[in-house]
């Protein structure tokens, strides 16, 4: 990039979004890869940028970022481990925590699903966590190497330690005995890494030994008993053993880090590789920005709701801006602090941004071109030193701009011909505008000259712009209004803060004819403007409440299509489940009918088949019912309902018809409390029949050949129920029901179906089941069962 593109770069404060996006890295290496990015004019590669940022921020919406915190820069130590040099600890400590880093990235990328941008990047990551664990199991700090290091370094700690312990235990004695008079202090201390105590300076003589410091005052010597003078050489000996062995241990790691190099090496690159990526994602979050439309090459740009990031998001007004689809310049008018400046540098800079793989704080139907160079005139860059007006430094940089632009720039000018004579000014800045047309360049400009506007009126390719200012609260709006010239207001706001009308109607004599009509027309413009957006917005809000009640309309259609596929699923699935039932209970009807047809006499035998045969035509006919009746709730006709009283049995028709016994009479409200085996419930009077129970007949037996009596009880209960889409609470009142029939007709084991799916269902269903004392186990089924798809309940 040349001077002058950087020196635009500066003037659209690039580089204080660089520093914002810095500031959201966690290495120092990321945060250097954040500062020295640059706009490219690759659209492939700003593509390829955007995509990354965009990966980045969708895998933070689901898993949060992933820590860099331990990436530290290892470049230098790897090449003095190749070196053959020996790394000190806080070095292979940074290793270490470079290498845990890397594979918690790699755990955080085995939760992502499918393939990303950064997918090729995160593969390359390998870490080595044989070495990392080394380093941490070696290493307790930068300061201190572990005792279990090596079996050596252990062995001769434990020896110093038990040597220091033996030199304290003499000099211990020396400081409680009768020596202690010549001491002036009864402590034991070091100098020198040697065991001392300190003598009084008159008594040096009455205590033989060496002296190994003086105090400043000279009243205390620090002298080295003779009697641990040799033990302290013990302790000097295995002193210098243990540096040496943790020099050969620093040495060992350092050759181990050597070896791995350039895994380390790409480790590292592809870390902060991402450091830097995640960290775009960040900034997108922060500033609340979205990934726009990459358009093709000379196309341009346009933004929607832009707001430039450097301003709070809470109080910018954003703005809709757009250049290079039906026209190439775009004039900017209006009064000053209107924000003509604010949106030439919001389209400046999201410009810059787009073209480095950043999102924009702007609507995601936005569209950008990636232009190949964007340039700057804007600000007052008068300077004494170079005897430089204002109007001289702005012609500086145009001139550099105008040696410089060509196809497919974008170029920016602030105020393009001020500070001159007004009718030089305006026709150069026509002229400017012009060469930079012709060269190729797409031009956005500021100005207050009528000329420009008229310019922008007449001229092909040139679009006049706003910047919208009411002029009865003497406020700008910061609305950016294209197609339309903007007035400057000026007799206006100077009338609203005082100027006398006098002076105002002198001003205005003084305008020319064209002038006085040029800006009535522009007044009318306005008012026009003011009232169609009025019937815009209007026509925008029916539009929205149309559209509002026609999305209701499909969900509602939608969801009454989903459920009623929901109820025909459901309703199929019991009805093969009932079905199911029946076949398993003729198989087992027909088991006992064999095995009795073996064992008895004929004639008891037949007497049995005839009463089977009979339960079965009644499970196959429950069956075929039970598949044809509808969900809803049945009931007794009224015409039907008999008068119940305590004691009767009554059918619970809603309860697989299961049999019960009245407990109360019905209440006011027809509600009738009754009891079924051990659950008692209270249900409609209209929802029980009235059963007249017969004389009991005495059940039949059958002696066995071994002389046993057995009864045969043919059972039509189901023996599995299937609740898989229904809710918990909906589930749970199906299996109770289940589970008072099973209990009632005296089934050993039943089987509940709910499915696999998130385990939801199947950990509410059994935490429901397992306090109730009827059941002796609740379990999932084993293999042939249905395993974690069913629970199998066995009673007591």
């Amino acid at each position: 990039m040349n001077r002058l593109g950087e020196k635009s770069l500066r003037t659209l404060e690039y580089f204080t979004v660089l520093d914002m996006l810095a500031a959201e890295a966690a290495s120092e290496r990321g945060k250097e890869r954040c500062r020295a990015l640059r706009p490219i004019a690759d659209r492939e590669e700003a593509a390829l940028w955007m995509r990354q940022t965009t990966d980045a921020k969708d895998m933070m919406q689901v898993h949060g970022s992933p820590s860099f915190a331990g990436v530290k820069d290892v470049l230098a130590s790897l090449s003095r481990a190749d070196m053959g040099g020996v790394l000190n600890l806080r070095e292979l400590l940074d290793v270490a925590g470079m290498l845990r880093a890397a594979r918690t990235v790699q755990g955080y990328v085995a939760e992502q699903e499918g393939k990303t941008s950064l997918s090729p990047m995160f593969a390359l990551l390998t870490g080595n966590r044989a070495l990392e664990e080394s380093i941490t199991t070696a290493i307790l700090s930068e300061e201190e190497v572990a005792d279990g290091a090596s079996h050596e370094l252990l062995s001769i700690r434990r020896q110093m330690r038990q040597i220091s312990g033996k030199v304290r235990e003499v000099l211990g004695r020396m400081v409680s005995g009768e020596r202690s008079k010549y001491l002036q202090e009864a402590i034991i201390t070091q100098r020198n890494g040697r065991y001392v105590v300190p003598v009084k300076a008159e008594h040096r003589g009455d205590v033989p030994g060496l002296v190994h410091d003086v105090s400043s005052s000279g009243a205390t010597v620090f002298v080295e008993p003779a009697q641990v003078v040799e033990i302290n050489n013990q302790l000097k000996v295995l002193e210098g053993k243990e540096e040496l062995e943790i020099e050969r241990i620093l040495a060992a790691l350092s050759a181990e880090v050597s070896a791995s190099a350039e895994v380390i090496r790409t480790d590292y690159d592809m870390l902060t590789a991402l450091d830097f990526i995640f960290a775009r994602a960040k900034l997108s979050y922060k500033l609340n920005a979205c990934a726009p439309i990459l358009q093709p090459e000379g196309q341009g740009v346009r933004l929607v709701r832009a707001r430039h990031p450097l301003l709070d998001r809470k109080a910018a007004v954003p703005i809709d801006i757009a250049i290079g689809f039906d026209y190439d310049t775009l004039v900017i008018t209006g009064p000053n602090t209107g924000g003509k400046t604010v949106s030439l540098k919001t389209l400046g800079l999201l410009s810059l941004m787009a073209a480095s793989g950043l999102h924009l704080p702007a609507d995601e139907t936005s569209e950008v071109a990636i232009f190949e160079n964007v340039y700057a005139d804007i600000g007052d860059e008068q300077s004494i030193e170079q005897s430089l007006s204002t109007f001289s430094s702005h012609m500086k940089t145009i001139v550099s701009i105008a040696d410089c632009c060509g196809q497919g720039d974008l170029v920016l000018f602030d105020e393009l011909g001020a500070g001159t004579d007004p009718v030089e000014g305006a026709a150069l800045a026509v002229s400017i505008i012009g060469y930079a047309r012709q060269m190729g360049a797409f031009v956005a400009a500021t100005t207050h000259y009528s000329e420009l506007k008229t310019f922008a009126l007449t001229a092909d390719g040139v679009e006049n712009a706003s910047c919208e200012f009411d002029v009865q609260s003497l406020q700008p709006t910061y609305r950016l209004l294209t197609g339309i010239p903007g007035k400057s207001n000026a007799f206006a706001i100077a009338g609203r803060l005082g100027l006398p009308p006098t002076i105002i109607e002198r001003a205005k004599e003084q305008l020319s004819t064209e002038s006085t009509r040029f800006e009535d027309v522009l007044a009318e413009l306005e008012k026009e403007r003011r009232q169609m957006e009025k019937y815009k917005a209007e026509a925008d809000r029916l539009r929205r409440a149309a559209q509002s009640e026609k999305d209701k309309a499909l969900s509602l259609k939608d969801q009454t299509e989903d459920k009623a596929d929901r109820l025909l699923q459901r309703a199929r699935d019991q009805a093969d489940a009932i079905l199911k039932d029946a076949r398993m209970t003729a198989e087992t009807v027909f088991g006992e009918l064999d095995e009795l047809k073996k064992k008895n006499a004929a004639d008891l035998a037949n007497e049995n088949l005839q009463a089977a045969r009979a339960a079965l035509r009644g499970v196959i006919t429950e069956t075929e019912t039970r598949h044809r009746q509808k969900r809803e709730k049945r009931t007794v006709a009224p015409e039907e309902i008999r008068p119940v009283k305590p004691g009767d049995e009554v059918q619970l028709l809603n309860v697989s018809n299961v049999t019960a016994t009245v407990l109360s009479a019905p209440d006011k409200d027809g509600n009738v409390q009754v009891q079924a085996g051990i659950m008692k419930m209270t249900v409609k009077q209209n929802e029980v029949r009235l059963v007249q129970q017969p004389e009991k007949p005495k059940p039949k037996t059958f002696r066995a050949g071994t002389g046993g009596v057995r009864e045969l009880r043919l059972k039509s209960t189901p023996s599995e129920v299937d609740v898989r889409g229904l809710c918990a609470e909906e589930a749970i009142l199906e299996v109770d029901q289940f589970i008072s029939g099973a209990l009632m007709a005296g089934l050993p084991q039943v089987t509940i179906i709910h499915g696999k799916g998130t385990g939801v269902l199947r950990a509410a269903i059994q935490q429901h089941l397992k306090p109730n004392k009827r059941i002796k186990t609740v379990r999932n089924g084993a293999f042939g069962e249905g395993e974690m798809g069913v629970t199998v309940v066995e009673f007591k």
